[in-house]
């Protein structure tokens, strides 16, 4: 795989672990299952950069989103 899928699929599991979290905190429950979620998010994110010749920069983030779709899509 490469690595703008691994950023893809991060940025997708730590975006939907949020709400989850904010969840489990205002029903005063521990958000186990939603942290773990959001660790390997921010794990997939940071592998991604890290890996990346050059890592990536905030401008272009959009970008590969769109591209990573673009390439599964069709």
């Amino acid at each position: 795989m490469d690595y703008d899928l691994y950023l893809v699929i991060g940025l997708i599991v730590a975006v939907f672990s949020v709400p989850a979290v904010v969840s489990a905190i205002s029903d005063n429950r521990t958000p186990r299952v939603a942290a773990i979620a959001l660790i390997a998010g921010g794990a997939l994110v940071a592998y991604a950069a890290s890996q990346k010749p050059g890592g990536y920069s905030i401008d272009q983030v959009p970008d590969v989103v769109v591209k990573v779709i673009a390439k599964y899509v069709n």
